[in-house]
């Protein structure tokens, strides 16, 4: 029987993987301004990631450029209930939201410095 060998292991770089999807710049623009659902008046922002219809993946965050800006209660709501059923709930369109926050941001796709 023929010795079987695995293949040699390719080398990974996840930094620069990470690099074409992280806009520091951009993320800190999107946690400036409100939360995203009609009439919530919570300050503590967080950038929240959309994750239907973007270029993630399974195991894998989208791209900050698919950002919004989310209380951390209403954070904590979509991981909880999904995008779906949040989008339902508060009559809003969470991809919609990103694509105006990505065309309007000052630090369109300025990496890190």
């Amino acid at each position: 029987m023929a010795a079987l060998h695995l293949p040699a292991r390719r080398k990974h770089n996840s930094q620069r993987a990470q690099d074409n999807r992280s806009y520091p710049g951009h993320r800190a623009w999107v946690r400036g301004h409100g939360c995203c659902v009609p009439g919530c008046s919570n300050t503590d922002i967080e950038c929240a990631h959309v994750r239907q219809s973007n270029d993630g993946g399974v195991g894998l965050k989208p791209s900050d450029r698919y950002t919004i800006s989310l209380c951390r209660t209403h954070d904590a709501e979509q991981h909880r209930t999904g995008e779906p059923a949040f989008e339902r709930r508060y009559r809003i369109e969470l991809v919609t939201l990103a694509e105006r926050f990505a065309t309007r941001s000052p630090h369109r796709w300025r990496r890190k410095s």
